[in-house]
């Protein structure tokens, strides 16, 4: 790639949200990998916009997610998120922040990837896939609505919840997927469960099946979500690109996570065409919080896959070398013998971060 093309790293600006519990601790640590590894592949500095959220958005202005926070994000391409506590949140903010974002900022696809790594005990140690889960949708309350929440009760004794499936959210994540496969294994496998559901999750199917047609080199076939989670268990070595709905990616995406070793390495990438958000699958842990104990790999991973996005995005070879260097450092650093206390190892979460660190400059 000649320099002309190249697109000069250090004109990116990269959000920063350090949420509630363990969030400052990986989020610092996540943000001195990513400076390291642009270093090593030869990029400019970013400049890093930090942005309150959480409990400390609440103290400061009100609110655990405040205007200023998304007007800040309406001027940027990414952003890594921390994690957030919300159900700890007084009873007036108890929407969650990451899903608030998604929503406005249309990020429809969740991509996340699940696989072992040397030197780590697996349950399944020769998982490697990638669920890409319907971001928009679903059952999800906060998001399936144009205005209000989509659970409600009409009384005391009865709550309900509305599930929208629309044609045109399934075939732009089905696009995703069968793009994703096509530069991996080449298969998909489509998880819904029209046998209870025909209407919503056979739309879901029906659509994935009619964009297949787009991708001839990538063989496709479907399984019921209850299924697909007996075979991850089972054989998840047969997967190779998983592609569903919201709940059912969130849920089979934790199973997935645990299998590969702990959630503590389960990444992912929030994304639509044009913004993206890096944020771990795993949630606050506000009782390790301040402890130096949190395995910060989940999001380092996570901000890997971001730097990745903004690499293609924008034709920037620097930024795809600097998210597969901090790929290879987790792996190197994993395969010593160096892990977090959730992987049975004795390191903290500076001793690790250090560990990766030094490992970025190794080809």
């Amino acid at each position: 790639m000649t320099a002309a093309r190249e697109r000069d790293t250090s004109s990116v600006r990269l959000g920063l949200i350090e949420g509630d519990g363990i969030g400052p601790e990986v989020v610092e640590a996540t943000r001195v990998v990513v400076d390291e590894a642009l270093a090593a592949a030869g990029a400019g500095a970013v400049e890093w916009v930090c942005l309150p959220m959480g409990h400390r958005a609440i103290e400061e202005f009100g609110a655990p997610l405040p205007e200023q926070t998304l007007a800040a994000l309406d001027e940027l391409d990414a952003w890594i998120l921390g994690p957030h506590d919300n159900a700890s949140y007084p009873a007036e903010h108890r929407v969650a922040p990451g899903g608030a974002i998604r929503k406005r900022f249309g990020l429809y696809a969740n991509i996340r990837p699940a696989r072992a790594f040397g030197g780590i005990k697996a349950s399944a140690p020769d998982i490697d896939l990638v669920i890409v889960r319907e971001n928009s949708e679903g059952f999800y309350a906060d998001r399936n609505m144009f205005a209000g929440s989509g659970e409600f009760q009409p009384t005391s004794d009865i709550a309900m919840a509305v599930g929208v499936i629309t044609r045109q959210a399934c075939e732009r994540i089905a696009h995703e997927a069968f793009r994703l496969a096509a530069g991996r294994r080449q298969r998909v496998t489509i998880v819904h469960k029209a046998n209870v559901l025909p209407m919503t999750m056979g739309l879901f199917r029906d659509v994935c099946y009619d964009v297949a047609r787009a991708y001839p080199g990538v063989e496709v076939d479907d399984e019921h979500v209850d299924a697909a989670a007996a075979h991850l268990v089972r054989a998840a070595h047969d997967y190779d690109v998983l592609v569903t709905e919201n709940l059912f990616g969130d849920i089979l995406s934790d199973l997935a996570g645990e299998l590969s070793g702990s959630l503590g390495m389960a990444a992912s990438l929030n994304c639509s065409a044009t913004k993206a958000m890096a944020q771990a699958v795993h949630g606050a842990a506000p009782a390790l919080a301040g402890h130096n104990r949190a395995n910060p790999a989940a999001l380092q991973l996570s901000a890997a896959m971001l730097l990745h996005w903004l690499g293609i995005r924008h034709n920037n070879h620097a930024l795809v070398s600097a998210g597969e260097r901090i790929e290879r450092a987790i792996a190197a650093t994993f395969a010593a013998g160096i892990a977090t206390a959730d992987l049975g190892g004795l390191a903290s979460t500076s001793e690790f971060t250090e560990q990766v660190r030094a490992r970025v400059h190794r080809r």
